[in-house]
């Protein structure tokens, strides 16, 4: 078994400004074939900045689809064609108005491997300097600020849901045993 698939239609359902959608036919391994909706997303990126005393800036902000006030690590979608280490930067700063001087790169993670392109690629922000936070016109945040090891627990009792939030946080803690 090769473990792979072939695009034999693709077709698109749905086009809006954040992300388009297909419905293809995919041929199987076997020969035969079956439908595959995918969401196409230019990705995104996220940044975990973390202080001279180990504390994360985390943004607490309201997530439409869940209905729900949630608390997440600074993030933003890529535009077509946008770095993401740039990309990064300009995020930390316009939502936690926050700069850095050290900045690492920790990989990407897929959210949805099942039905979507999205990849996300995180950072580590160290030597925080705090500037002007930059909002955009249709975001509404509050930057809160915990201990990591709070952030750690936090993770795995439930109280932070976010899947990218989570990786980064615990990603973060075992780097900087």
């Amino acid at each position: 078994m090769h473990l792979k698939e072939k695009t034999l239609a693709s077709d698109v359902v749905y086009e809006g400004c954040i992300f388009t959608i297909t419905r293809d036919t995919a041929e199987l391994e076997n020969g035969t074939s079956a439908q595959r909706d995918v969401l196409h997303h230019h990705g995104g990126v996220c940044v975990i900045p973390i202080d001279d005393d180990n504390e994360v800036y985390l943004v607490r902000q309201f997530r439409y689809p869940f209905g729900e006030v949630t608390l997440e690590v600074p993030a933003g979608k890529l535009e077509k064609g946008e770095d993401h280490a740039e990309c990064g930067r300009r995020e930390l700063l316009e939502e936690t108005g926050l700069t850095c001087r050290e900045y690492t790169y920790l990989g990407e993670i897929y959210p949805l491997p099942a039905y979507s392109t999205e990849r996300i690629h995180t950072y580590l922000a160290r030597g925080l300097e705090l500037s002007e936070q930059k909002l955009d016109d249709d975001e509404f945040l509050d930057v809160v600020k915990i201990p990591l090891e709070d952030a750690v627990d936090m993770v795995l009792d439930g109280r932070i849901k976010d899947s990218k939030t989570q990786i980064v946080i615990l990603k973060a803690a075992l780097l900087m045993k």
